[in-house]
């Protein structure tokens, strides 16, 4: 199926893509300078500045999405005395190709973070580096950033260090494969039956995440599960959107990462070094998920309290765990966007609300986020004993400008979803939907519908609903190119 004049839906959507990305600021192709600085290398680093460890007889792997290229980290865990485990993460040094102040680091820097659309990937850096020169690949040996933790039998953070590494990936995996073997549901992913000992090392890993979030949880994390939409193409023709859910394989990275970006963040602190946060405040509708709570009898106190509203998570999600990324979505929602800050020496900025974690940097994915990378130069040169890369008043101007083009990023994403999703829903105006009010505000309502997982505005019938309430509604417009989808409740 292809649109009347004859286009294929991926050409539809990639036209819809970079007028999405223009429009909001962002930079779809790279720039001529960028490209000849991108031709003058050729081959990834085999030195960097300072010693070395060289850690490839190790069991590393990659664990990402099945279509995944850019791989920014590796894992692997060692059993030690007394149920202790030291977990390692090893995050590739993009900064000893990518220099400050390059043509590639100003483009870097104009969108601060790789595009996931629909129909097209716009990547922070140009996939010559991105998924190969500067990615951990598969059987080659790289340069890395080791994040080495050692953890107690309960997942409490015992020790840990921060070293330049040479690593090597034994084994590229897929969420989805590892997380059906974890899960007892599929048989061993190929990949790891030909490494010996990987199959231990990741069951070790899967305990040690677990507990790793079994600690977070008791200190008030928010244990959420959305449903995200993923394009389904045959050829060039879209036949669907996929919701997407967490699995165990997901929680190992998850965890390992969170983890990691909190070593990062103190290891900068106590070199007395400024460090980019990415922190979730005070929610800014707590009020509204004070009375989602109360509709499901539940009673949240007055002023925010991350430990209260995971107990209440954990028990709607025994209640009904089937709507539970309904009601993960409305918190999600109310809770409001995270944003950028600089933490000082000596300073003290607001925690990771839904983390429940006070030490957060960004720092486990300089391939496709500037603030990562900002923060590898950052650590590299903490540990080299080096001045500071970044001035304080140049931080604080990048960690505003990070958080307006990750938000504005996420608006491109959005729309070339919202566009595919018009395309699905065209040929079903008038049919009847059930959905969960998802925003509300003077600039309109919006829902989405249980199934397929899109999201739309609420045209009429609006009056008297809020974020969390269910309702039932008709598809009466859609617009592809502007990626509109229109409803009205049924009454």
């Amino acid at each position: 199926m292809t649109d009347p004049d004859g286009r294929p839906h991926r050409s539809i959507l990639r036209g819809i893509a970079h007028r999405a990305m223009l429009e909001k600021g962002l930079v779809p192709d790279f720039p001529l300078q960028a490209l000849a600085e991108l031709d003058g290398i050729h081959g990834p680093a085999t030195q960097t500045e300072g010693s070395t460890r060289d850690l490839r007889n190790l069991l590393w792997c990659s664990i990402d999405n099945d279509d995944s290229r850019d791989l920014d980290q590796l894992t692997v865990a060692e059993a030690m005395p007394d149920g202790v485990t030291k977990v390692l993460v090893a995050i590739a040094d993009v900064d000893v190709v990518v220099k400050k102040q390059s043509a590639l680091d100003d483009h870097a820097r104009q969108n601060t973070t790789s595009v996931y659309t629909a129909a097209e990937t716009f990547p922070m850096l140009p996939e010559k580096l991105s998924t190969d020169l500067t990615s951990l690949n598969y059987e080659s040996d790289r340069l890395a950033i080791v994040i080495e933790m050692v953890l107690g039998g309960d997942g409490s953070l015992q020790s840990s260090d921060l070293y330049p590494a040479t690593v090597h990936n034994r084994a590229k995996l897929a969420y989805n494969t590892v997380a059906g073997w974890l899960e007892g549901n599929a048989p061993m992913p190929p990949g790891i039956g030909t490494v010996t000992g990987l199959d231990g090392n990741l069951r070790l890993q899967d305990r040690v995440a677990q507990k790793l979030k079994a600690l977070r949880h008791l200190h008030g994390a928010l244990d959420l599960e959305t449903i995200e939409a993923r394009p389904v193409f045959d050829g060039d023709e879209l036949k669907d959107l996929a919701a997407e859910t967490r699995n165990r394989a997901k929680d190992i990275i998850e965890d390992f990462m969170i983890a990691a970006n909190g070593v990062a963040a103190r290891y900068l602190a106590s070199k007395k070094f400024p460090s980019l946060r990415r922190v979730v405040r005070t929610p800014k509708r707590w009020d509204r998920i004070v009375e989602l709570a109360a509709g499901r009898g539940s009673t949240l106190p007055k002023e925010p309290d991350a430990k209260a509203l995971e107990q209440f998570l954990v028990s709607a999600k025994a209640a009904d765990p089937l709507r539970f990324p309904d009601l993960s979505l409305s918190v999600i929602k109310l809770l409001g966007a995270g944003e950028y800050v600089v933490e000082l020496p000596g300073g003290s900025v607001a925690g990771h609300f839904g983390l429940a974690v006070k030490d957060y940097a960004h720092s486990t994915a300089p391939n496709r986020r500037y603030p990562d990378l900002i923060t590898q130069r950052l650590l590299k040169a903490a540990v080299a004993g080096r001045s500071r890369p970044y001035e304080n008043d140049e931080l604080e101007a990048l960690a505003k400008h990070c958080t307006e083009a990750e938000d504005a990023a996420k608006k491109v994403e959005r729309q070339v979803t919202k566009s595919a999703a018009a395309i699905l829903l065209e040929s079903r105006i008038g049919e009847q939907f059930d959905a969960i009010v998802t925003g509300a505000s003077d600039k309109g309502t919006w829902v989405r519908l249980l199934h397929p997982p899109i999201e739309g505005r609420l045209g009429s019938g609006f009056e008297g609903v809020d974020v969390g309430d269910r309702l039932r509604v008709q598809l009466v417009r859609t617009d592809v190119e502007r990626g509109y989808i229109d409803f009205k409740r049924v009454v």
